[in-house]
């Protein structure tokens, strides 16, 4: 299983000028393999949430690193530092990407997804099975368009033998996906430049 999540945004103008605007854009990617370590890492984050709720700690959405308190950060990574998956990221200047790569936001995001994936396809083979299961990006007609990106540039990278299936999901809907949420946001650049938490 490959769950990816995306820092940053679409805005390319300065952002010195715009505060909205991000100089970064990153893809994160954890990788996590079987059944059962799936499923226990997302045991172990629905654990957390209703720890917290128990604790009086309001709870009402996805675990989103930005915004979440301090108290959640650390419980989140807590839970996480008790399992093993890779992490990846890739992380992308937007000052310096070619003009026509910003035509689109889509066209972006495949390129981005292309320079992280072309990196990782090395670790498939052919009796895999892949599913790679990205946060959904926009609405529904948009989340297809990018789902798309996405499945172009794992055909284009892994063996025409590997089993592979591409999904795209709300953060709110899997525990996996918040995950790999928090692990970017653990990326220098999008924290300042330091590390705040460390895992392991």
């Amino acid at each position: 299983y490959l769950f990816a999540d995306e820092s940053g945004n679409f805005d390319f103008r300065d952002p010195a000028a715009f505060p909205g605007a991000t100089k970064y854009f990153a893809v994160g990617t954890l990788l996590i393999e079987g059944e059962d370590d799936r499923l226990a890492l997302e045991k172990s984050l629905s654990e957390v949430r209703y720890e917290l709720i128990g604790n009086g700690i309001d709870i009402t959405g996805a675990f989103h690193a930005t915004t979440d308190s301090q108290p959640v950060r650390d419980a989140v990574f807590d839970a996480l530092k008790k399992h093993e998956f890779r992490v990846d990221v890739t992380v992308l200047e937007k000052a310096k990407s070619m003009p026509h790569l910003r035509s689109s936001e889509v066209r972006f995001y495949q390129y981005a997804w292309f320079y992280h994936f072309r990196k990782l396809s090395w670790v498939f083979n052919s009796r895999d099975k892949l599913v790679v299961a990205a946060a959904s990006v926009g609405t529904k007609k948009r989340s297809k368009a990018f789902r798309e990106a996405v499945e172009d540039v794992v055909q284009q990278c892994t063996s025409f033998k590997v089993d592979r299936r591409v999904v795209a999901l709300r953060d709110e809907s899997d525990y996996s996906i918040q995950a790999v949420d928090y692990l970017t946001w653990l990326t220098p650049c999008f924290r300042g430049g330091r590390r705040v938490c460390e895992l392991g």
